[in-house]
């Protein structure tokens, strides 16, 4: 029997390891303890000579006690060894193993340059999402029992982050930072300009953080300058242009596009693309004035600082070299109209603002360390403040004066005003396709010059793009009619795909936010009933539940024999591969005794003993197979989003639907862990009507505080703070089909709704 789980559905019920700590509605409390009553010298002596840990005696976060935890400061301009509160970087893990839910670095800023208290925190909740970016939020700190005050608390860019986002970590890992820190009189850039083939000429911008990777910097550079036409090979050119429309729309000028062109790192994938992440945003929204051709003083030069800055400076290859391109420049612009529309035409910017200056309201007036006043805190989301520490600041633009007159400024600019394509419609000729079935996938567009296909069937892998057509031999119905059409071989599990069009002047995606964002088919198999021997149980994300024989964390899948009798296992295969059923063989030999288990560690590791399939899940999305001598599908299931040290299972064991439960490894499975209380659920929360078209409006009998909708991968595509029992959505930016509404009430309860979207 066929299964597909949806993770969402669930997480009403579990509890989340990877982002609790980065709860948005929630001021994280961390306590340093250092048995040394001069901890700050030390700290100071050790960020001027080596840069090393500091043992702290103990750390407590929300009331879980570390004990023996490396602590520094860090930052370039944001530390002062003459001020009380410097920026902290907490490793758990430096002399022992600890972890806080799933992590080991804690980066703490001190906020130093942001009379609001908002810019970093706020500038991550726009941009994750467009592109993978670090979860960020709040937390008050301690030292020795006393208030440092209140320091934004954002995820460390590790080798961690990029396994979790990119599904690797061995590869190339560069951060673009000069190592000795950049400021006024450098001439260190790591603005990825070519420096020919000697990699010490790179030493000074960059800090390599694999073991190897200078030559693969280079060819990137040396790409840039020499051979543009081959960059999509080698840099994945959405995110960059993602980046870099970040970037200008929100005038982040200490990043590549500023004056120091740094504050991002670049992650090569399996399939050879560096990836670019950005950090460092607490001078975002004009804080930093420096631009590298020139400053900007005024709040009203940086209003209207040009959305193409840049696109002719050899110093800034990554904006003169891609914006040469017409298709991505058209797409860069498509990129800056939906950040524009998205989040400062609509003010929901200004709503997140609000609610985040009333959760740190307090800990802002308690901080009696912080570089501005509360004053200035209050006024500095609307009005200018002047002075504060650090180069290339001057004056502090207050949020919505800077983001309203550019808003205003740059969608009245011929480049945004100009006719734009529309994709009024995504159609398949087959929602619910076989596994090698060529079906059609068609789009309705206007006022285009051309339409194309993106499109992936490996996660996190490229997309390929292709060219749609209006020419009625593809299925699109007649020549020239506005209706594109590509016939495609639906040859795995799944696809994820997006439609961009362009004219001569501007592009738009489908969705919105691609690549980021995506349509998804869900392909199917056969679908054989439960029969003796059934996938019973599997984690996908084991970080401590169970190791193998060698003491490793891998993922594993559980069987089971229904049966009164036992199964010879020789010839039957495990895949997580529609493609090549027969990925993974059983050795000779292995057999499941009836009512009995059998595991399979999914590690790609067969060097090892014991049963260790020739391929690892994945977290985020993966289909299971297993196959019998005759090649037949006899048991599947197929999952997105998995969570840490979570396991889905048959409830009840062997024969039941699959559930989220507490690992039974190799034994019975236990009821679910879930403790959401549908009926509860139905009480609290009611959405109408569903389907939806442009709205919908949630009723409940308690205030609501949140109100996230989620789209069937587990990402958000939209968040508001109604604070009443009744409120009307704006789904009108959402596409047709299946989405999951949660709700969180002032007290604590959440229900979860699932909503079709029609239109």
């Amino acid at each position: 029997m066929k299964y597909v789980i949806f993770t969402l559905l669930v997480l009403v019920g579990t509890k989340s390891y990877t982002q609790d700590f980065y709860d948005l509605n929630t001021i994280q409390t961390i306590e340093i303890t250092f048995a040394e009553s001069n901890w700050d010298q030390l700290l100071d002596n050790a960020y001027a000579s080596s840069g090393d840990y500091i043992l702290a005696q103990q750390v407590k976060i929300n009331g879980i006690v570390f004990d023996s935890v490396g602590v520094k400061y860090k930052g370039n301009s944001t530390y002062n060894p003459n001020q009380n509160k410097n920026p902290f970087h907490i490793e758990l893990d430096t002399y022992k193993d600890h972890k806080y839910e799933a992590y080991t670095d804690i980066k703490l800023s001190n906020v130093a340059k942001d009379p609001s208290f908002l810019r970093e925190v706020l500038s991550y909740q726009i941009l994750r999402q467009y592109m993978d970016a670090p979860l960020s939020n709040y937390a008050n700190v301690y030292v020795n029992g006393t208030l440092l005050g209140l320091y934004s608390n954002s995820e460390s860019i590790s080798k961690k982050f990029v396994d979790s986002r990119f599904y690797s970590k061995r590869n190339t890992f560069i951060k673009c930072n000069p190592p000795d820190g950049a400021g006024p009189g450098s001439n260190d850039y790591p603005n990825l300009v070519y420096l020919g083939q000697d990699s010490t000429s790179y030493y000074d911008a960059y800090e390599l953080k694999s073991d190897d990777g200078w030559q693969e910097l280079i060819d990137l550079c040396d790409t840039l300058a020499n051979h543009t036409g081959d960059v999509e090979k080698i840099l994945d050119v959405d995110r960059a242009l993602w980046m870099l429309a970040f970037n200008n729309i929100l005038v982040n000028l200490d990043s590549y596009t500023g004056g120091f062109t740094q504050n991002y790192y670049l992650y090569r994938d399996d399939s050879g693309r560096f990836l670019p992440v950005v950090w460092d945003l607490n001078e975002s929204f004009g804080r930093f004035s420096m631009t590298g051709s020139g400053n900007l003083n005024s709040t009203i030069s940086k209003q209207q600082m040009s959305h193409l800055l840049h696109q002719n400076d050899a110093n800034f290859p990554l904006i003169q070299k891609l914006l040469s391109v017409p298709m991505y420049k058209r797409m860069y612009l498509a990129h800056c109209k939906t950040i524009l529309l998205e989040n400062f035409d609509n003010d929901t910017y200004f709503a997140t603002a609000q609610n985040l200056q009333d959760l740190i309201a307090t800990a802002v007036q308690q901080d009696n360390y912080k570089f501005f006043t509360y004053n200035n805190f209050i006024d500095n989301l609307s009005s200018d403040i002047n002075g504060g520490p650090g180069p290339g600041g001057g004056a502090t633009p207050g949020i919505t004066n800077l983001m309203d007159g550019r808003n205003t400024y740059l969608l009245g600019l011929f480049d945004f005003t100009q006719t734009e394509p529309i994709i009024s419609s995504v159609a398949l000729s087959n929602p619910t396709p076989v596994i090698n079935e060529n079906i059609s996938i068609l789009a309705s567009v206007t006022n285009e010059n051309a339409a194309f296909l993106g499109y992936r069937t490996e996660l996190g892998g490229p997309f390929n793009r292709v060219q749609m057509f209006d020419d009625g031999a593809h299925n699109d119905g007649g020549a020239n009619d506005g209706i594109y059409g590509i016939d495609i071989i639906i040859d795995h599990s799944f696809m994820q795909y997006y439609i961009y069009a362009e004219n001569d002047n501007i592009g738009i995606f489908s969705p919105q936010r691609a690549e980021h964002e995506y349509h998804t088919i869900t392909a199917t198999t056969s679908d054989p009933t439960v029969g003796d021997l059934v996938i019973n149980e599997f984690m996908a994300s084991n970080y401590e539940t169970v190791a193998d024989q060698d003491g490793e964390y891998d993922d594993w899948i559980e069987l089971y024999n229904n049966g009164a009798s036992s199964i010879d296992l020789e010839g039957y295969y495990l895949s997580d591969d529609a493609t090549d059923l027969m990925k993974w063989a059983f050795p000779a030999g292995t057999t499941i005794d009836n009512n009995s288990y059998l595991v399979i560690w999914a590690d790609n590791d067969e060097d090892q003993e014991g049963l260790h399939a020739a391929f690892k899940l994945s977290a985020s999305a993966e289909s299971v197979f297993l196959v019998n001598p005759t090649g037949t599908i006899v048991d599947e299931v197929s999952y997105v989003d998995q969570s840490a040290d979570i396991s889905y299972g048959r409830s009840p064991n062997g024969t039941g639907d699959f559930q989220v439960m507490s690992p039974t490894f190799n034994a019975e499975n236990s009821s679910p862990t879930s403790t959401f209380d549908s009926e509860l659920g139905m009480v609290l929360l009611k959405a109408f009507p569903n389907p939806a078209n442009s709205e919908i409006t949630l009723s409940a009998v308690e205030e609501l505080a949140t109100v996230s909708i989620y789209n069937l991968l587990g990402q958000m595509v939209s968040e508001s703070y109604p604070k009443r029992q009744e409120t009307t959505i704006n789904i009108s930016h959402l596409t047709n089909g299946i989405y999951f509404i949660k709700a969180a009430t002032a007290a604590d309860k959440i229900a979860i709704r699932r909503i079709v979207v029609e239109k």
